[in-house]
């Protein structure tokens, strides 16, 4: 009768003449693939002071005096080429009131300058490509008609896209 001492050192022997072992043996290089992927981003935030407008004084013979507010400021990243930024308004503003918008332009872009706001997208930045800048200027302004009348205070949001450019 074998003992299990023997019994254990010949399956020893045989796995090792076997080919079977618990190393692992390595060589001196080794392969991985690796997938990759950078998908579009664009991003767009505004910090600052809630923007307050009331148009209360004008000159003699002349139409209300527009008031102006620079308070806030955007940052934007882009990665994709020629995009834009546009604004609208979520409902249009009283008859004989307008509030218009200037975006300050990032490196390479350019601003279309100061565009009165509806609920219909307006260009405010053209020409954004691939870039990461904040504390960009945002200036608003606040005009009205005599005609306007009094009007009650109210707010209207501001909504601000970017998207490809035309």
């Amino acid at each position: 009768m074998k003992t299990p001492t023997k019994i254990l050192a010949a399956a020893i022997l045989a796995s090792g003449l076997l080919g079977f072992s618990s190393k692992v043996f390595a060589g001196a290089t080794a392969t991985q693939t690796v997938t990759y992927e950078v998908q579009a981003i664009n991003e767009l935030s505004v910090s600052g002071a809630t923007a307050s407008l009331t148009v209360n004084a004008a000159t003699a013979g002349s139409a209300p005096t527009a008031v102006s507010n620079s308070t806030t400021t955007y940052a934007i990243t882009t990665n994709e080429e020629n995009r834009k930024i546009t604004g609208a308004l979520n409902t249009v503003m009283p008859d004989g009131v307008t509030l218009s918008v200037t975006l300050g332009a990032p490196t390479g872009a350019s601003s279309t300058g100061k565009q009165t706001l509806t609920d219909e997208p307006a260009d405010l930045v053209t020409g954004i490509s691939t870039l990461n800048e904040s504390g960009k200027s945002i200036q608003y302004e606040l005009a009205a008609t005599s005609a306007a009348g009094v009007v009650a205070s109210a707010s209207k949001t501001v909504t601000l896209t970017i998207t490809a450019g035309s």
